[in-house]
């Protein structure tokens, strides 16, 4: 007689079978699963999890069980597989909705309970606390925290070493005015997502993205009240936490158009811009998010039909002014939320093509994950590092000077691999390449 587990918690955004019924189990996914290429393990490939994931609905396992949850925490979420897959498995909704199964039933220890209220509820969506950690973070780097800390031998110290290796060598919160005009005849009207990391570090590349939008003729306004956009959240499991984030982020929205313009929400706005792909990816969805909310799912799937990447608005809407010549041998990463998540492939390799002088150097498995995967680098330290190793060989084969991407993760990630390496190879935002490429 087979056992069977009942669901001690129901939870609504568990799989359900209709998404699990998708996978055919052909195996095109095995091939392009960084994981899976790394381990060889068949339950740490996307058929093998989503039969695992099947194996709990049925209730022949239990969603507590901790293979379950030792299976489903080494995915990268870097959904590769739903480029591969020809039955168009969501992969990623399977995966964030096993992990959100996992948070509701698994027991979880004092210190990562702690850890988990003090990076979702404390930082992430407060941008001036997370600025300044950040400020902090890149003080102790300074001043040589790493040497101290892998002086000490200890593990957990080792670790915080590691994770200071991520921080950038400077951190800034200095971002664009609230409106950006467009510069000669204004063609479009865009509202700017701050973000939380980008915000608080990559502030200047937030400002670069208004100053290359406006001179191209796009009109930037950046609204106030808006936060983190919930896509940590949601990726940990941390469902509730990402649509109260996903809420107040439409509310904002919502009402700086609303005051600006004195017009329904969106109504004068032409598109969203985000300039970190897991973001755009997080919030295109936020539909999907909030499906099951009779007050918000209309204004919700409004607002992420709105949601643009910044390359992909600029690439489609045209580039108006010409930038200045850079001669540099580049090579381009995508980021995986930007390729996979948004199925943008083709637009910022347009924007490139646009840039005078610049040698664009193809890039071996530039589709693959570089292994930062949102907290992924944090929580799964090793297998990030394997994952980080193989693009950072690729790079330095390619002979490129300047590895240009566009997500906060991904810069922090490949840079530090870089220095690891030993290599002078810098890595740029895409949008602060633009605005270079412009100049004054």
């Amino acid at each position: 007689m087979t056992a069977t587990f009942p669901l001690p918690y129901p939870n609504a955004d568990a799989p359900g079978e209709d998404l699990i019924a998708r996978c055919v189990h052909c195996g095109f996914c095995l091939p392009t699963c960084p994981t899976f290429a790394v381990l060889g393990v068949e339950m740490d490939s996307p058929r093998g999890r989503i039969r695992l994931m099947k194996t709990v609905w049925e209730r022949r396992l239990g969603a507590d069980a901790a293979g379950f949850d030792d299976h489903i925490s080494k995915c990268l979420d870097c959904r590769a597989c739903e480029t591969a897959c020809p039955s168009g498995v969501e992969y990623g909704k399977l995966v964030e909705g096993a992990r959100s199964q996992i948070v509701a039933v698994r027991p979880r220890s004092r210190i990562e309970r702690a850890i988990r209220v003090a990076a979702f509820d404390w930082l992430l969506p407060h941008r001036r606390a997370l600025g300044a950690f950040a400020s902090i973070s890149v003080l102790a780097k300074r001043l040589g925290a790493r040497a101290v800390l892998r002086a000490t031998h200890l593990r957990a110290a080792g670790r915080m070493a590691d994770l200071l290796d991520l921080v950038p060598d400077r951190a800034s919160a200095s971002g664009p005015p609230r409106i950006v005009r467009a510069r000669g005849e204004r063609r479009a009207r865009v509202a700017l997502l701050r973000g939380c990391v980008m915000g608080s570090v990559f502030a200047p590349t937030n400002a670069a993205t208004a100053r290359v939008l406006a001179r191209n003729g796009i009109e930037v306004f950046v609204p106030d009240d808006q936060t983190c956009c919930g896509a940590l959240h949601a990726h940990a499991g941390e469902r509730d936490r990402a649509r109260a984030l996903a809420r107040r982020n439409i509310a904002a929205f919502e009402k700086a158009e609303g005051s600006e313009r004195g017009r329904a929400p969106f109504e004068s706005v032409d598109a969203v811009i985000v300039n970190a792909a897991g973001c755009g990816a997080a919030m295109k969805e936020y539909g999907w998010l909030l499906k099951d909310d009779p007050e918000w799912s209309t204004r919700a799937s409004a607002f992420a039909a709105k949601v643009k990447d910044a390359t992909e608005y600029l690439a489609d809407i045209g580039v108006r002014e010409q930038p200045r010549g850079l001669g540099v041998r580049a090579t381009w990463d995508d980021p995986c939320h930007l390729l996979h998540g948004q199925k943008v492939r083709e637009q910022p390799r347009a924007l490139l093509a646009a840039i005078p002088e610049l040698e664009l150097i193809p890039l071996a498995e530039a589709d693959w994950c570089c292994g930062s995967a949102g907290t992924y680098n944090v929580t799964q330290p090793d297998l990030a590092r394997a994952v980080l190793d193989r693009k950072v060989g690729h790079i330095l084969r390619s002979g490129a000077d300047v590895v240009i991407t566009a997500n906060p993760g991904c810069l922090m990630q490949i840079q530090a691999g870089l220095r690891a390496a030993g290599s002078r190879v810098t890595v740029v935002h895409l949008m602060d390449l633009l605005d270079q490429a412009y100049g004054p």
